[in-house]
Parts: structure tokens; C-alpha cells; sequence
């Protein structure tokens, strides 16, 4: 585990060593696969997580049963803190993407460090607004931006976040499947497709597997405007 990516989560940023190691010793370590349930919508929420490793996403089932993608979270990001502000049931689903490590922590020892460490909610608080803003353009993009031009998008949301610059690009292992891409940008797996093959014919990326490299960052992010 990468200690360093959980010390600079946004919970911990402020922190001294000593205060961290004291609020650390009461997390616990969990390790996911790839596909399996971290919690589900509905259930009640008791807990937060800070991802150390891997990816999680975080999804929602309409009544007809359709599923939507709400978020791709990855290492240093929070999940689960939604209940702790709104005591409740859980918002959504949240699924391991990739192997993945998450820190553990109960809301009950959360709360007796806020009221040592009031300071604290501020950092929380700021991780559901950047949350929050994703999901705003998210809504304006499905209100006004076509699906190609939303595919570009997500893409580069993606490889600003997960990507590795190589030599021949921007490298994004995104680890999501063809119908999960398609649930991110609220879209149809073939719309999606067809978008991801005139992509790749204009040279603007390659595709392999849950793999994309991004050649042409630029020409990319004009179709997503």
C-alpha cells in the first residue's frame, strides 16, 4: 500500500504526523477484486473509506433497472462520506473497478476527531463539492453536448486523473468496460462506439481493451467543448 497516497487524502492534508498516526491506528485495511461490492445503495451507511489503491465507481439503479454511472473515484479520493453529514441509507453502489485498497473508517471515530479537530469538516466538505462540480457539467453536458462529444470528455476527465504520459501518448487505463463507458456519459453502448471508432480513424486515439491511448489531447478536447 502507498501510505503516501492516504496521507495526502483531503482528510489528512492538515494533519500533523501525531494527530494522523492517532486517527490511522483506528482505520482498518480492506482489499477488494474487480468487481466486487464495497457497499450498496440503499444499505445503511456507518462508515467512510479513503482509496489507497485502485479504482471504484460509484453507480445508481433506476427503478426500471437501468444503471447509470455516477463517478470514477480513484487513490486519494473519498467515498462514503455523503452519510455522515445525512445520517442515512446509501446513495449509490460502490463497486471495485481494479484491485483495490481502501482505508476504513467508522463514523463514530471520525466524529470524536472532528470535535477535537473541528477544522477538519472543512476538507470533507470540499471533497463533496468537487464531487458535486463534476456532477454539475455532467448534467450540463447531457443537457448540451452531443455524445461524441461527451466520450471526449469523460476520456480526458479520465486521463487527467489515471493517465501515463508515453511515447506515443497518454496512456488511461481506464478498467471500465463498453456498456460501463457508456453509463458514465448517459448513452447507449453502440452511440458510444460509434464514437470511439471515429476517433480512432482520425488518428485522435487507440484502443486496446479497457485501455485508450489519447494521440491528440488537443483535437479532443475542441470536440468536447
Amino acid at each position: 500500500m502507498n501510505e503516501g497516497v492516504v496521507r495526502s487524502a483531503p482528510l489528512f492534508a492538515d494533519l500533523n504526523d501525531q494527530s494522523y498516526l492517532a486517527l490511522r491506528k483506528r482505520m482498518d485495511t480492506l482489499a477488494f477484486r474487480r468487481g466486487e461490492e464495497i457497499f450498496r445503495e440503499g444499505a445503511p451507511g456507518d462508515r467512510l473509506y479513503v482509496i489507497a489503491e485502485g479504482k471504484v465507481k460509484l453507480g445508481h439503479t433506476a427503478p426500471d433497472g437501468r444503471e447509470h454511472l455516477l463517478a470514477i473515484l480513484g487513490p486519494g479520493e473519498i467515498l462514503g462520506e455523503i452519510s455522515l453529514y445525512d445520517p442515512g441509507k446509501r446513495t449509490a453502489t460502490a463497486t471495485a473497478l481494479a484491485t483495490t485498497e481502501l482505508i476504513e473508517l467508522q463514523h463514530a471515530d471520525l466524529l470524536q476527531v472532528l470535535d477535537e479537530r473541528p477544522e477538519l469538516s472543512q476538507h470533507l466538505l470540499r471533497s463533496l463539492a468537487q464531487r458535486l462540480r463534476r456532477t454539475n457539467d455532467k448534467l450540463a453536458d447531457l443537457i448540451f453536448s452531443d455524445v461524441p462529444g461527451r466520450v471526449a470528455k469523460a476520456l480526458l476527465d479520465l486521463g487527467r486523473r489515471f493517465g501515463e504520459q508515453t511515447d506515443s501518448g497518454l496512456r488511461v487505463t481506464h478498467d471500465l468496460t463498453q456498456e460501463e463507458l457508456a453509463q458514465l456519459v448517459g448513452a447507449t453502448r453502440e452511440t458510444v462506439n460509434k464514437a470511439l471508432a471515429e476517433f480512432s480513424s482520425r488518428g485522435w486515439l487507440q484502443l486496446q481493451g479497457r485501455t485508450v491511448i489519447l494521440l491528440d489531447v488537443e483535437k479532443l478536447t475542441r470536440r468536447g467543448r
